[in-house]
């Protein structure tokens, strides 16, 4: 059996009124994230360690922030793809494991649904999404609430 790991990182900065999406769900809260798609930095993250994983370049690459057809693009659809050109390469995804970082909202409340959504989006079992949160003790742009930034490892073996 081959297997393959990746890793994905990310930042978006955080403006007041606009909407915030985070793992595929609107999260209620007063500032969201900024970015030429809908800025949903955990997809992002995992877009890019799924990419990576299957050693097909990066989230940028295959939807880059200069063609307007992204522009306000909602990330599930970009997972959505990325999963499609994993799968034609013969991986399917064994497992994923992410950190949010961000001082407010608190995570926690809605870690089930983000991974409810995420695993229809990818066709894979929820409990195979893990999805972690933490601050940063108030320490630099997330601790000073300026943007919200996220990891994530994947693992995928050849079908």
């Amino acid at each position: 059996m081959k297997i393959r790991t990746g890793f994905g990182y990310d930042v978006h900065q955080l403006q007041e009124g606009l909407p915030f999406w985070l793992g595929g769900i609107l999260v209620p809260h007063t500032h969201g994230a900024l970015g030429h798609s809908d800025a949903d930095v955990l997809i992002h993250v995992i877009c890019d360690a799924l990419l990576g994983a299957a050693n097909l370049r990066d989230i940028g690459f295959h939807f880059p922030d200069t063609d307007p057809q992204y522009k306000g693009i909602d990330s599930k659809r970009l997972l959505s793809e990325v999963m499609r050109l994993l799968r034609a390469k013969g991986y399917e995804v064994g497992n994923i494991d992410s950190t949010i970082c961000l001082e407010r909202p608190k995570v926690n409340p809605h870690i089930a649904e983000m991974q409810r959504v995420l695993a229809a989006v990818m066709g894979i079992a929820e409990d195979d999404i893990s999805i972690k949160a933490t601050t940063t003790e108030k320490l630099g742009f997330v601790g000073r609430q300026e943007g919200v930034a996220a990891y994530a490892t994947v693992l995928i073996q050849r079908t």
